[in-house]
């Protein structure tokens, strides 16, 4: 059980427009098609993963407004042509993001990663870490009897695979959770932008991807975009997508620094699932203890509050959990 995943960056524009969708997603269609036979001659390509954003980013600054410009249903066209591929070239795709709405959820936009395989889609992740105060997304936690799984790990022929979106990853518990359910393979898609990038001296990207490998004996797959300030504005955005062993290793990684680049590495899900039987030492998620830590125990920002339409409203809650802890 060893393949190569491959973590694909894109420099892609943002649309403004359901249209700029379509371009966006043929274009990731064109870069699945090509990491596989291109990489052919060095090892099978089974799993590709891609950046936060990619397919639309929030460009309009309400949750209304990006309902009715940008926002999808799941599945959709895109998702479709995407299962479409993966059953043609035999891999696993863990999608760019969509801007995601549900009639469930009114009033909800959701950001929304899909794994996909050969059988189609497999499941849908929505962050339940917003990047507040400037991202106006609901998280599950927003919204009171959110029906779906918060946390979905996917049993696949290449290992038991959990994701995880860009600012999810400042908060281990999210990992832990995925780890705790099974996952081997941690992917992150990610759009973090300068200066928390790959180069010292405030490489967050590197440092938080290596951890959370550490931390649950996982591999890691990060795919972090790589767009242009001119093309995604107001940031500029370093790159750097990596692969990470289940002992921290960095063992590929693109040059940091804007651009559209695919860099791929070996998973082998033997020597992982070895190394889980055998280790007594630095086993943590045999170790940890739950029961110690007070924090837990109590609500924290504050759930069920309902979908955020605004900055001000993200403000507005940020001060008040500010407040309830700022003794």
């Amino acid at each position: 059980m060893r393949y190569l995943a491959a973590a694909c960056q894109t420099d892609l524009p943002n649309p403004t427009d359901r249209a700029g969708i379509a371009r966006n997603a043929a274009a990731m269609r064109a870069t699945i098609e090509r990491t596989v036979a291109g990489y052919a001659p060095f090892g099978d390509v089974r799993l590709l993963v891609f950046p936060e954003f990619a397919h639309a980013a929030p460009v309009y600054a309400t949750a209304p407004e990006l309902l009715e410009r940008l926002a999808l249903p799941i599945p959709n066209e895109h998702t479709d042509a995407y299962a479409r591929l993966a059953k043609a070239l035999g891999v696993w795709v863990q999608t760019g993001t969509f801007l995601e709405r549900d009639d469930r959820y009114a009033g909800a936009v959701f950001n929304t990663t899909c794994l996909i395989g050969p059988e189609g889609l497999l499941a849908r992740y929505r962050k339940v870490n917003p990047w507040i105060p400037w991202e106006v997304h609901a998280s599950p936690l927003d919204l009171p009897g959110y029906a779906d799984e918060v946390f979905p790990v996917v049993e696949t022929p290449i290992g038991r695979l959990g994701v995880a979106i860009c600012y999810d990853w400042l908060f281990p518990e999210v990992l832990r959770q995925l780890a705790a359910a099974g996952a081997e393979v941690l992917l992150r898609v990610s759009a973090y932008m300068d200066p928390w990038g790959a180069t010292p001296p405030m490489d967050w990207w590197t440092v938080v991807n290596r951890a959370r490998a550490i931390e649950n004996t996982a591999y890691v797959v990060a795919a972090n975009q790589g767009a242009s300030a001119a093309a995604y504005p107001p940031f500029s955005w370093p790159g750097g997508s990596m692969l990470v062993d289940f002992d921290g290793r960095l063992i590929a990684q693109a040059d940091p620094g804007p651009g559209e680049k695919v860099v791929v590495g070996p998973v082998d899900l033997d020597a992982l699932r070895a190394e889980r039987r055998r280790r007594t030492g630095h086993a943590m998620l045999a170790h940890l203890r739950p029961e110690a830590y007070p924090v837990y125990r109590a609500p924290g920002y504050p759930a069920g509050a309902g979908a955020p339409s605004t900055v001000a409203d993200n403000d507005a809650r940020i001060a008040a959990r500010k407040r309830a802890v700022d003794r």
